[in-house]
């Protein structure tokens, strides 16, 4: 909220002439100065971010932490700070090493379920393969007919059909699953 009795215009929560306090300075009921450093990454209308920070960190290591650093990663290490003081306030033990490893095991979990299907889709391929014609000679394979249906749709547990080739003995290279509607 700006303040109605300071005169002029300005940008970014800071006006010429009187300066509007930053968050961070509002939060710390302090006067902002125009050299404030945490003016330009916290500014007024979004009090609830230097809050978080303040919250995990405190004003004082923030402070240090962006006077240490060069003007032009300030912005990166405020992101850096919000994103961890967040993750912390959400999880205080484990913070954003927890948010990662609940997605890691989501990772782990979602490769195990991939093995398991590819692991089916081989062992149909397999199967298909081996109920296929195997000890014919090619003279006394007869070429298909093309006055029946070339594939065979069958209903499979995952909801999906299968599609079986019965034009292509071997089958392996071509895909076994359309979607159904």
């Amino acid at each position: 909220m700006k303040d109605s009795s300071s005169g002029g215009g300005g940008s970014g929560g800071r006006k010429q002439g009187a300066a509007s306090p930053c968050a961070a300075c509002k939060l710390l009921r302090r006067r902002c100065s125009q050299d404030c450093v945490f003016a330009p990454y916290f500014p007024a209308d979004e009090p609830q971010k230097f809050a978080s920070v303040h919250k995990v960190f405190g004003a004082s290591n923030v402070n240090k932490m962006l006077q240490e650093l060069p003007e032009h990663h300030r912005g990166d290490a405020v992101s850096s700070m919000v994103y961890e003081a967040n993750a912390r306030i959400r999880d205080p033990v484990y913070g954003c090493v927890g948010a990662i490893s609940s997605l890691q095991q989501q990772i782990d979990l979602l490769q195990a379920q991939l093995a398991v299907s590819q692991a089916e889709v081989v062992h149909m391929r397999m199967r298909q393969f081996s109920s296929s014609p195997v000890n014919q000679s090619p003279e006394n394979i007869s070429p298909p007919s093309h006055h029946h249906q070339s594939h065979t749709p069958t209903r499979s547990v995952f909801g999906m059909d299968m599609v079986v080739d019965h034009q292509s003995h071997m089958g392996m290279g071509e895909s076994l699953w359309s979607s159904c509607n």
